[in-house]
């Protein structure tokens, strides 16, 4: 699959809750988007992944 333009592999099935965490994102402080589509975040533990979708993943900065 791709994420944010890399190609990853997934170890075996997997939710966008289980990559967030295996990638190290805090999952409160980023936006997801499957195949074109905004992912809820109250849907990260339902929506499964194959390694055919490609994700972005946006992170939210602080700053002032």
């Amino acid at each position: 699959m791709k994420v944010n333009g890399q190609q990853i592999g997934l170890a075996g099935q997997m939710t966008v809750a289980q990559l967030l965490e295996q990638q190290g994102y805090n999952r409160m402080r980023v936006a997801v988007e499957c195949n074109g589509a905004i992912i809820p975040k109250s849907e990260y533990e339902n929506v499964f992944l194959s390694e055919a979708d490609e994700l972005e993943i946006v992170s939210f900065v602080g700053g002032g």
